[in-house]
């Protein structure tokens, strides 16, 4: 039996078992850094496998780590298990019906991220038993994608140092080799503090901090002319000074999310917003501090690692879907807008063919997309720390918004499922490519010394910045 054979009949074997497991943590969904009943669910699976388990990386208590085999190349699989507020949605149906008001749900599909990466691991395991071959293959259960930065922290504090290759994946709407491309980011909370005074009586005596935040709003929207077309900015405000109107506010909090091209251009526009910040203070006569929250750095590809796995996905072939899969995709389909549609297929570079409502291709490795959808993910810290390479796996009816209801209305379908077990295989078959082809390591090795000037990783978060583990837990 071929390799790739021997692994993909280990993840069937465990399919039912991790599409339970994954739909288990869909029903716990949890925001960063709160994800404690996710992660006791995949400890437990791990201890089933009989992993050497690691808990608490980098001092997060939902970071965790099993390990399989001995000596030979280390293989590490990434897998996430965070949720999103507000996104709470009942499965299996064609309409937005929270199942908790308010509540958070899987909306960017992590209950079948960790669950994948896990079920390719467990598979890569039994691989290295059967053939009683030196290499170890680890699952990383990596907390707090979604805003936390987790990997970040991780990668910051060395938990990847010994990796030789890093491999993960994500939800989509087609299957195939991730294009390298996402921004690096930054989150910064600017809080002014002023002066209150009765807002009749005595406005003049106040110094209003909720009008520095919108001065330093309406400065930044001002800067949008003047950056570059994929930098982004956005932000949140956290506390406006209270509910009374007639007292001048003395306090208020706005938190900035940015995000550039690579570190270089998004320090440069950081350093801008602050001056916008300073300048808002000044005009109120307000006092500005600032705090970072996190941030994380762009992808960097690995050419080598991308035709392995797109081998596996060209001896794999597209995943199978059934008639009673695109019923409910079609369904979903139809809450969507063509402009959803179009936006999915022109991120892969592809032409949209009417009534098709899943995957049944493979995105060619040369496909290559508009520029646009690109997001921001702390897998690009890993892929600076070791060579990395991420999948595509097709678990949505195609359009589906991320960060959306109806992403979340799909999380625990048979056609997630399905996407699912067949991304577990292409990881399988790269671990396994990588660990009996040593060459394989050599080269992503050697173009990853390129890509990086042999310079080691540098993280951009402060030397002295924990983990925002109590803040993002308060949901702020």
């Amino acid at each position: 039996m071929r390799n790739d054979e021997f692994v993909w009949r280990a993840v069937d074997e465990r399919k039912e078992d991790y599409a339970a497991f994954s739909d288990r943590v869909w029903d716990m969904p949890e925001i960063a850094y709160t994800e404690t009943r996710s992660v006791a669910e995949h400890i437990e699976m791990l201890e089933k496998e009989g992993a050497r388990i690691t808990r608490d990386l980098a001092g997060i208590p939902t970071a965790v780590m099993g390990e399989w085999g001995e000596g030979g190349p280390v293989i590490a699989i990434l897998g996430e298990y965070d949720a999103l507020p507000n996104l709470s949605q009942e499965a299996g149906i064609a309409e937005h019906k929270e199942v908790v008001a308010n509540g958070p749900g899987h909306g960017c599909g992590h209950n079948l991220l960790g669950a994948a990466s896990l079920l390719a691991a467990a598979a890569v395991k039994d691989w290295l038993k059967e053939n009683n071959i030196p290499g170890r293959v680890r699952y990383y259960g990596c907390p707090a994608e979604e805003g936390g930065a987790a990997k970040g922290f991780m990668a910051r504090d060395g938990v990847f140092d010994d990796v030789d290759i890093a491999i993960s994946w994500h939800p989509a709407s087609f299957s195939g080799v991730n294009d390298p491309v996402s921004l690096a980011n930054t989150r910064i909370d600017f809080t002014f503090h002023g002066k209150s005074a009765h807002a009749a009586a005595a406005p003049e005596l106040g110094r209003s901090a909720l009008d520095a935040v919108e001065l330093m709003n309406v400065g930044v929207n001002y800067m949008r002319e003047h950056m570059p077309d994929h930098a982004r900015i956005h932000y949140a405000m956290l506390d406006g000074g209270g509910i009374a109107p007639n007292v001048v506010q003395a306090r208020a909090k706005v938190r900035y999310l940015i995000r550039a091209r690579d570190l270089p251009e998004l320090n440069m526009l950081v350093a801008r917003v602050r001056k916008i910040a300073d300048g808002a203070a000044l005009m109120t006569e307000t006092r500005v501090e600032t705090s970072v929250v996190s941030a994380v750095s762009n992808l960097l590809g690995n050419t080598p690692l991308e035709k392995a796995m797109y081998d596996n996905f060209q001896r794999l072939g597209p995943p199978q879907f059934d008639d009673t899969d695109r019923q409910y995709a079609a369904e979903i389909q139809a809450t969507l807008t063509e402009q959803d549609i179009l936006n999915a297929h022109r991120r892969h570079g592809l032409k949209v063919e009417p009534g098709k409502v899943l995957c049944d291709i493979v995105v060619p490795l040369e496909s290559k997309g508009d520029g646009g959808g690109v997001g921001s993910t702390d897998v690009g810290d890993v892929s600076w720390a070791v060579p990395t390479v991420q999948a595509r796996g097709a678990t949505c009816a195609i359009g589906t918004p991320f960060h959306s209801w109806q992403l979340t209305a799909q999380g625990k379908s048979p056609h997630a499922h399905k996407g699912m077990v067949h991304v577990a295989k292409v990881m399988a078959g790269t671990a396994v490519d990588a660990i009996r082809d040593p060459a394989l390591v050599e080269k992503a090795k050697a173009e990853f010394k390129e890509r990086t000037g042999g310079k080691p990783y540098e993280s951009p978060l402060p030397k002295d910045l924990a983990p925002p583990i109590r803040a993002m837990g308060q949901g702020v």
